[in-house]
């Protein structure tokens, strides 16, 4: 709590994210306020007045760390967060989140109502009227028709979007008439803006790659959006150059002529490079460990920034056989795990997390400690959030499911031994993760092998990388997920059996585990098409608690984007649900 409270002071942590923080440890939102009060932060009351540009341009070069660098810039076909946030310069949705889920305003004109009619109260329908005078960066108009081929593009199966569980539930969506549409439903709806925070695409560059087409076009490297930039060198692996739209449809934005996006390195070095240095602006994604960003800080030559959203750092339990061969395709939903089906392990698994360790040693001011795969908003909740570390019950758990330990430690059972090959991404923290969890699985009789792949692999969206997360050919796999809006029924949906990934869909879909579960899908789809906030809420508490109680996912910290930002830079402002270049508009010195 001091830690928390010292960033607050120095104003890298919001008073809204400290009392989303008090409210992971139990601590009510009121009494997270006194807190705050109490230790002299008091909400202040006068406030830097807004600024107002009177021209666009005129900020010169923004440099920007993305330490994973993106390489595949169409948000529909996008796995990872380096590739949305690469794409989220030049393509934009019809909304965006405020960090308190407030609906913003972006290629939509307003937000539609029920009290105006535009949102049906059977929640089968919603009524979108379009910004008008918005072109494409090929000075192309955007009109309603964009949005129709945009959900014709991502919900034709053979396009193998990442965004097809989103779009798949619209029935059709209307054109009314150049800049109005009418999405229809299939089935009650009751987080209609889901579909609207989905970028948009141009029909007239796109349309003819949809479908089996889609990895050929050209524009999937060299984008042509609506957003405050236009991408004009993009290297995959390594570097994205975007200039200013001229012709942007929010009025005397960007600020900066030039936005760099260099990619590669660690997060530490790219946290240096801001803080320390002051070589480069901005630094995203940060997961260092924190005393080593204290140090960095002070340099003096910049601050961190954390926000909370929904974003989870957490294990995930192969349910396939990552050992076999499956018409060949390891990890085939065809197979099943020789031994992490077993509730033996699994109950041993959730055992062996050190997690106050984790946040001690290595996140803190950044990550609470969690036994909740889902954290935020607290409506969403559960009331079963309770962890414990004990290698002694695990063993326990262990020896009364028949693994016995063999002469060199490590458990056996039928002959199968209990080794675990666990894999993650190449950085400071989880390698530190990996680490303190072999320790307590060694000590309750468990061999680990650890396998670390550089991030900008391991979160490539290339099918015919092996090593990819999507693929996951190991036994356990360790990352955070962005949860990206404050709804968590797109969240939620990665578990359900219509997002197994496998080599028929060219590991687009999110259910990388291949979990499988009548119970967990029928959850799922009674959330989809319940009206009422709170059994709809009741809903997603099950699904939470049935991933953690059947060890399907382990939860290990609740974490906050953490940003490194350079004292020149104002008005860089996150949500916790959006791209850390959600508003780069918005971006000046």
């Amino acid at each position: 709590m001091d830690e928390l409270i010292e960033a607050v002071r120095r104003g890298t942590l919001s008073r809204r994210d400290f009392v989303r923080a008090m409210a992971a440890l139990g601590v009510t939102a009121p009494l997270a306020q006194q807190v705050l009060v109490t230790s002299g932060l008091a909400p202040a009351h006068a406030q830097e007045p807004a600024w107002t540009p009177t021209k666009r341009g005129g900020g010169g070069v923004v440099r920007t760390l993305w330490w994973q660098a993106a390489t595949m810039l169409n948000p529909q076909l996008t796995t990872g967060l380096k590739d949305a946030d690469g794409a989220r310069l030049c393509y934009e949705p019809l909304i965006n989140f405020e960090t308190d889920g407030t609906l913003v305003p972006l290629l939509a004109q307003e937000i539609p109502t029920v009290e105006s009619g535009a949102v049906a109260r059977d929640g089968l329908s919603v009524v979108w009227k379009l910004k008008r005078n918005v072109v494409w960066h090929d000075g192309q108009p955007f009109t309603a028709a964009d949005v129709v081929f945009t959900w014709e593009y991502a919900s034709d199966p053979a396009t193998a979007a990442s965004t097809i569980g989103t779009w798949e539930r619209v029935e059709r969506i209307e054109r009314i008439d150049s800049h109005t549409v009418k999405i229809v439903y299939k089935r009650p709806t009751p987080f209609w803006p889901q579909v609207a925070a989905s970028a948009i695409l141009p029909r007239h560059v796109f349309q003819p790659f949809q479908g089996s087409k889609s990895r050929e076009a050209p524009a999937n490297l060299k984008p042509i959006g609506t957003g405050p930039y236009r991408i004009v060198d993009f290297r995959p692996g390594d570097l994205i150059r975007a200039e200013l739209n001229p012709h942007y449809h929010v009025p005397n934005r960007p600020y900066f002529d030039v936005v760099e996006v260099k990619g590669g390195g660690d997060a530490v070095s790219a946290a240096r490079a801001v803080l320390q240095t002051g070589e480069y602006d901005y630094a995203w994604n940060l997961q260092v460990e924190d005393d080593v960003l204290k140090r960095l800080e002070r340099g003096g030559k910049g601050r961190v920034v954390t926000t909370f959203g929904g974003t989870i750092e957490h294990l995930l339990v192969n349910q396939t056989d990552p050992w076999k061969d499956v018409e060949g395709e390891r990890s085939s939903p065809k197979s099943t795990h020789p031994f992490l089906t077993d509730p033996a392990v699994r109950t041993a698994l959730r055992l062996l997390v050190d997690r106050a360790a984790v946040q001690s040693e290595i996140y803190g001011r950044a990550g609470v400690a969690t036994g909740l795969y889902l954290n935020a908003p607290p409506r969403f909740r559960s009331p079963n959030g309770a962890w414990e570390f004990s290698v002694e019950k695990a063993a326990q758990a262990l020896e009364a499911g028949g693994w016995k330990r063999g002469g060199d430690g490590v458990r056996v059972r039928d002959g199968v031994r209990l080794k675990i090959v666990f894999q993650t991404a190449i950085n400071g923290p989880r390698q530190k993760t990996q680490a303190i969890i072999k320790r307590a699985a060694a000590q309750a009789g468990i061999e680990m092998e650890l396998k670390s792949t550089a991030a900008s692999a391991y979160f490539s969206s290339d099918p015919a990388n092996s090593d990819t997360a999507a693929h996951f050919n190991a036994d356990l796999q360790m990352y955070a997920i962005f949860m990206g809006s404050p709804d968590p029924e797109a969240f939620m949906r990665q578990f359900t059996s219509a997002e197994v990934a496998s080599r028929a869909n060219k590991w687009q879909r999110r259910n990388v585990v291949r979990f499988r579960s009548e119970e967990y899908d029928k959850l799922h789809r009674d959330a989809e098409v319940e009206l009422d906030p709170v059994k709809r809420a009741a809903l997603f508490v099950r699904m939470n608690d049935l991933l953690v109680q059947q060890a399907v996912v382990v939860p290990i910290a609740w974490r906050g984007q953490v940003a490194a930002v350079s004292n020149r830079l104002k008005d860089v402002r996150h949500s916790g649900w959006e791209s850390d270049f959600w508003r780069v508009a918005y971006w000046r010195t």
